[in-house]
């Protein structure tokens, strides 16, 4: 297992701080969300998305890409009933891939609840179309940049659109382009019709990233969920992406969720 974690978990901390501890944990990656960065990607010049990744891998971590990625943003909607609206959104994705890249990543992950609900008036099936079109007119320039767009299904009451992972590729076979693929996340697959392993070997072969979880909202070894099984799934589909530690609940330390997840899922993958 590659094992990575989000970086907003450390809240007030310096990235490179934040690289040298986890590095020396075991985690060789580290996921980013923009909001920590500046509040839009576009704010992050050249310069400094060059001095993040000098700073990554001198502590031997690879930031593998980003999350949240509308999140905190203000007049984009993945399915807006809006053609502007959907054109300034897909431009901003493809920013983001462009960030991405520069920073050494290939993941783009696409959750951001907020800016994907169901807008008042537009049905799901609509929804469902407005979201096809605005990934297609970004995922050409998105692939350009080597880098792949993880639809993320997420579960009620965070979010209304995408709840699982048939209507996560329901989207992505809509889209129609090798670079869109999905991603499973633990806590939201709690809400699947099937066990989180058995929604890992029916759906993952379609699967490029994985969150490590807890339907809690903490880290994996603070709740309940077994890691042992969803660890025997992802080695049963062949899976060799990133595991990626992402938290909602930050008690009661960074140091603490990060340490004590690592330790429990090597302990799980053993």
């Amino acid at each position: 297992m590659r094992y990575a974690i989000c970086n907003e978990t450390f809240e007030g901390w310096d990235h490179e701080r934040i690289c040298r501890f986890v590095a020396e944990l075991g985690y060789t990656g580290l996921e980013l969300a923009p909001f920590t960065l500046a509040p839009r990607i576009t704010d992050v010049p050249p310069a400094q998305r060059q001095t993040l990744r000098r700073q990554a891998e001198a502590h031997g971590i690879q930031i593998i890409g980003l999350h949240w990625l509308l999140a905190k943003t203000t007049g984009l909607h993945l399915n807006s009933a809006d053609p502007n609206v959907r054109r300034e959104t897909a431009n901003y994705l493809i920013e983001l891939a462009r960030a991405c890249h520069d920073l050494g990543g290939n993941l783009l992950v696409l959750g951001s609840p907020a800016q994907r609900r169901i807008p008042v008036g537009v049905s799901r099936e609509q929804a469902l179309h407005f979201a096809a079109a605005t990934l297609r007119q970004c995922l050409p320039a998105i692939a350009d940049c080597g880098v792949y767009l993880c639809v993320e299904p997420l579960a009620p009451p965070e979010a209304d659109f995408i709840l699982n992972a048939a209507e996560g590729i329901e989207l992505i076979d809509m889209v129609g382009h090798p670079c869109c693929v999905l991603h499973l996340d633990v806590k939201a697959m709690a809400a699947e019709p099937l066990s989180t392993p058995e929604t890992i070997r029916k759906y993952g072969k379609r699967m490029k990233h994985f969150h490590a979880n807890d339907p809690n909202k903490r880290g994996p070894g603070f709740g309940s969920t077994d890691f042992t099984p969803i660890f025997q799934a992802l080695r049963d589909i062949g899976y060799t992406g990133w595991v990626s530690v992402e938290v909602f609940d930050y008690t009661p330390d960074p140091e603490t969720i990060a340490r004590k997840s690592i330790e429990y899922m090597r302990q799980c993958a053993e």
